[in-house]
Formats: C-alpha cells, structure tokens, sequence
C-alpha cells in the first residue's frame, strides 16, 4: 500500500537526470518545513455558499499522518490538518475512518466528500478522483549507520556497496537505473530493510524518506543511523506529490481545500504541524 503514497521532492538538478538536496543541510538533522505554496501569490477566497460542511475521509493505520490512539480516536498529521482545514474556512467537518483501499468508491457514491489519506497524485489516480495541490511530497533518501565512512550517497561513493532496499518497490527500480554498480540486497519490506541496516549487514538502506525520518526520530531505531546526503527525486519513480482528493468535477470543494491550504501555509499553521510530526526532517 505504502508504494502508491510514493511522491517527488524537487531541490538540486543533477547531470544525471534525478535530484537532490544539498549534502550539508541533509546530514544537519535540523528540521524544516517545506513549501509548496507561492507566498507571493494571492488566492481569492472561493465562494463557499455551497458547502454547508466537509466529510473528510482517512484511515488510521499509516503513523504518523493517521493513526488510532488508546481510546480509539484518530490523530495523525492527516486528522490535523484536515481540522485546521475546516477552522480556515469556517465549516463543520466529520473526520471518518476507512480502509484505504475503498477511499475513492466513498467519494464516488457520496459516503464523504474529501479523502486526506497520503493519496497520491499519479495519472491513474487522476482518472478517478480530482485533487489538489500537494501537500507534501517523499522522495527516496538514503540513511546509513552513524559510523559508517561512507564519503557520500552518490553512485561513485555506492559502488560495490551493499544497498538494503524493498524489493519490487519504485526504490529498488530507481537504484537499478541510477545506482548500477552498486550491490543490491532486497528484502520484503522496508522494515527488514531497515533493520538489515541497523544490524550492520548492509553499508546503506535507500527508502521512503518520510517513513525514514520517522523511523530515525523513534525507538526502532535505536539512534543507528542517519540520513546521508540529500533526497533523490524523480516524478517516474516517486509521483508528483500527495494531495486531498475529491470526487470528479467537485470544483467548488477542491478550491476551497487548495485555498485553506494555502492560507494554512501563509500564516505558519502547516508548517507548526508539520514539524509537530516530523522533529527529524526529511528534506
């Protein structure tokens, strides 16, 4: 499931065709927020005299954007934003929970009107839900043990190195193509991956940086290990980024959401709640 939440973060133009960020500030651990809304740009505020209230739909087994707590609520950065959403605007909101593979058939037959569940934005997707701007993006990025000697995250630095990655995944495809003379050792998930890592038996582990930086920030991982270099990003491989769907043609909710959205972002809530949930950033 988690491989169609995959999405792109651009930073730094390579020669070769992929992206990163700068080096120094990915080995930093500093967290920041990152942007996906002009501030230069002013919205108008949509006519919500049709919206009488937003049904927002997700799920709560995909930590930490949503997740069941003891008493059996919903939280997550999903369950947050989607609240501040409603408060932008004004309008009561719902927040109900789904499986993730019925999400889209619940907007079709009008069981909710907005899916905020890490969906992604891909054209296949778009063929079935409409969607607005993204609101956060994963690129893959590669973590090593913390006393590796590993100069770089680089081709050259990887090469004859034992990379740990999920097999099948947009991850393994794109260390295939750009990675070649590295030594690949798959695994069936992400998770033994980055427990191969852990354990030494691997040089780095190349994965999902949004999961990463969870993992790197939790107890799992015992404070092994840490990004190196900066995230890699190709829409190919990693999409265009996660949005909030809507149902076909629900213009009027869709530029509500993009409007909330970018207000959130204007006035600094999206990124207080970003850094609330990702202390250890993986941009």
């Amino acid at each position: 499931m988690t491989s169609f939440r995959l999405a792109a973060r651009v930073a730094l133009a390579l020669a070769a065709g992929f992206v990163a960020a700068p080096a120094g500030a990915a080995e930093s651990g500093a967290a920041a927020a990152p942007s996906f809304w002009d501030p230069a740009r002013k919205m108008e505020k949509p006519d919500l005299g049709a919206i009488k209230q937003i049904r927002f739909l997700t799920e709560d087994d995909f930590p930490p954007f949503d997740f069941a707590l003891p008493d059996g609520a919903i939280a997550g950065f999903n369950v947050d934003l989607a609240r501040a959403i409603c408060e932008e605007l004004e309008l009561p909101c719902t927040i109900q929970r789904r499986r993730w593979d019925t999400l889209i058939a619940a907007l079709d037959d009008n069981s909710g009107d907005a899916a905020i569940a890490s969906l992604a934005i891909t054209a296949q997707a778009r063929k079935k839900a409409d969607f607005t701007a993204p609101y956060y993006t994963t690129p893959g990025r590669f973590v090593v043990r913390k006393d590796s000697v590993l100069p770089g995250a680089s081709p050259a630095a990887l090469a004859d190195r034992t990379i740990a990655v999920a097999a099948d995944s947009a991850h393994e495809a794109f260390l295939q193509k750009f990675f070649p003379a590295a030594k690949l050792a798959t695994y069936p998930t992400a998770q033994q991956a980055r427990t191969a890592l852990k354990e030494g038996r691997a040089h780095a582990m190349f994965g999902d940086a949004i999961s990463l930086a969870f993992w790197l920030n939790g107890a799992d991982a015992a404070d092994c290990c840490m990004f190196k270099d900066g995230p890699y990003s190709d829409p190919t491989f990693f999409g265009d980024g996660v949005g909030i769907a809507v149902k076909k043609n629900n213009i009027a909710l869709r530029r509500a959401l993009d409007y909330a959205l970018a207000r959130l972002a204007h006035k600094g809530v999206y990124a207080e709640l970003y850094l609330k949930y990702f202390p250890v950033g993986p941009y």
